[in-house]
């Protein structure tokens, strides 16, 4: 007779979740959908390294037991570790600023300070783009398109520096001609490799628990739209490779032991172009592209790089990009679309990650598969078994159970498709959906538990509406379910191969936005029946018994 363990949502006691017994299995075509877990199948190690984000901070590092902390984005192009100063690009007004001690956001020694008080490794950007943030006289903001200096502009910073133009005239055209030393100065490669000595003077070699990544800047392709005012014109494919090599070997000369991270590459754009080609193709269109006809030889830009770095002695230790979903599912600031549709299509566009047959319904329209995409690419141009990593991800609707449900479905992509190394763009809020679906994986209970760190096979139907995972942690089989609709409870069932056929299950759930425990149960029979909440995502920890 085959046992049914129908696992109840009623809330309970002190914030536990039931596990009614319920008599009776729901029957075959009664919309259960089945989670075909073995876990003797698809067995490989799931990086640690997959659990990070950008300007952690110790406390929240701490409470999710985050792996990397990351220094990065668009400021850290024109950080200067003299003055403490940032260069904020179009970001905002194209402003010099400094940093203060107490901004999440930091870039050097005391970035490093700071992630290393939350237990995370830190993941430090150094910038190639020969230029560094001036600030005024006294330490003030400086602009690098002063209305006062180049007339009236289409924006200004009316609630800071209110001379700071956004750089583009009434008429929609960009301001030309500036004096890119009105805001910044010339900040070569001589000059980095002294901040680095001193980094590593300070912190020690990778090797005895220094700083053991260094990023190669920040999105290298994007120069001349985010830092027009010191770099107006699109980097060449050929100047990128040969900044990569000349910086990564700087690093490296310093501390053999730590590892270099590029071409942090911004997106599908910049994954296949070169910045000078991307300005080009903007202004013209993508037919006849000047770098892709005289330098790649009709490749794309990352392996055509990879194809240099290979030659040039493999400088370059982790391969690194960007990806946000560009149909309108991450604007940032909290404020993202949740409308029904935007909803079902974040719940669908996590497949861009990894399924080849999945075409990005943005204006991409294109198989991306990033992560096999990735590994082919460097499997075939440079090195097999080079990591990969994608060092800047956001799926929008922090606040939101959708944001959630993608998260944990992403995170879960991460560790079944074999990818290295993660970093989430920022943390999210602490308490928001989303930050309590990052603690599911690594912290459900305040004690270290979570999803396991060898992953196994796990198939679902259809993963837009139920998606699974699952991995082994010591023998207990941890089994990550994710319910991503809104409008109805999903039954499931785990059917399990290749685990004892009996044992004791609990777990954790995350659902209406908090988290909360499963009572201990029994599941046997070799499956476990449950009903996912809507908008859910359930950690099932399954002990089996001994034999």
């Amino acid at each position: 007779m085959r046992h049914a363990l129908l696992l109840g949502i009623a809330v309970v006691g002190a914030g536990a979740l039931s596990l009614a017994a319920l008599a009776g299995s729901p029957a075959p075509g009664d919309g259960v959908v089945r989670i075909a877990i073995d876990a003797g199948a698809d067995r490989h190690p799931i990086s640690p390294l997959i659990y990070g984000a950008s300007f952690a901070g110790p406390a929240a590092a701490r409470d999710l037991r985050l792996a990397l902390d990351r220094s990065g984005g668009n400021s850290a192009s024109l950080y200067d570790p003299r003055t403490e100063a940032r260069g904020a690009g179009r970001d905002w007004y194209f402003e010099s600023m400094p940093i203060g001690a107490d901004e999440p956001a930091q870039y050097g020694a005391r970035f490093v300070e700071v992630a290393r008080a939350g237990g995370a490794a830190p993941m430090v950007s150094v910038p190639m783009i020969g230029w560094a943030a001036a600030l005024a006289p006294r330490g003030g903001k400086q602009a690098a398109f002063a209305v006062s200096r180049y007339g009236a502009q289409a924006d200004h910073d009316a609630a800071g520096l209110s001379d700071a133009g956004n750089g583009v005239r009434a008429d929609g055209t960009p301001v030309a001609g500036n004096d890119p030393r009105d805001a910044a100065r010339p900040a070569g490669i001589d000059e980095r490799r002294e901040w680095v000595r001193g980094l590593v003077a300070r912190f020690g070699p990778a090797s005895r628990g220094g700083i053991p990544f260094y990023l190669m800047d920040n999105e290298p392709t994007r120069w001349h739209d985010i830092h027009r005012d010191v770099h107006p014109v699109g980097l060449h494919a050929s100047e990128q490779a040969r900044l990569t090599i000349d910086y990564a070997r700087m690093v490296k000369a310093i501390d053999p032991s730590a590892k270099t991270v590029a071409p942090e590459a911004w997106g599908w754009g910049g994954y296949r172009y070169s910045g000078f080609d991307q300005q080009a193709g903007d202004a013209h269109g993508y037919a006849n592209l000047p770098d892709r006809t005289r330098e790649t030889g009709g490749m794309d830009l990352i392996p055509w790089l990879l194809m240099q770095w290979k030659r040039a002695g493999h400088p370059v230790d982790v391969v690194s990009v960007h990806v946000y979903p560009q149909g309108g599912e991450f604007r940032g600031g909290g404020d993202d679309d949740v409308s029904p549709a935007m909803q079902a299509r974040r719940n669908r566009s996590t497949r861009s990650l990894w399924d080849p047959d999945y075409v990005d319904e943005s204006w991409i329209k294109d198989r991306v598969a990033l992560i096999p995409r990735l590994r082919g690419w460097v499997t075939r141009y440079y090195d097999p078994g080079t990591p990969i990593a994608i060092t800047e991800y956001d799926w929008g609707a922090p606040n939101h159970m959708n944001g959630a449900t993608a998260e944990a479905d992403i995170l879960g992509i991460f560790g079944r498709e074999g990818l290295d190394m993660a970093a989430r763009w920022m943390t999210p809020p602490p308490g928001s959906p989303v930050y309590l679906a990052m603690k599911l994986f690594r912290n459900p209970d305040g004690r270290g538990g979570g999803f396991g760190d060898t992953s196994v096979a796990a198939r679902v139907p259809d993963p837009d509406t139920v998606s699974a995972f699952a991995a082994l942690r010591g023998r207990v089989l941890t089994v990550i379910a994710i319910n991503k609709r809104a409008d109805a409870a999903a039954p499931v069932t785990l059917a399990l191969t290749h685990l004892g056929a009996s044992g004791t299950l609990s777990g954790t759930r995350l659902a209406a936005g908090r988290l909360a425990p499963l009572a201990p149960a029994r599941y046997a029979g070799g499956h476990a029946d449950a009903v996912l909440p809507p908008q859910s995502v359930t950690l099932f920890a399954l002990n089996p018994d001994a034999r």
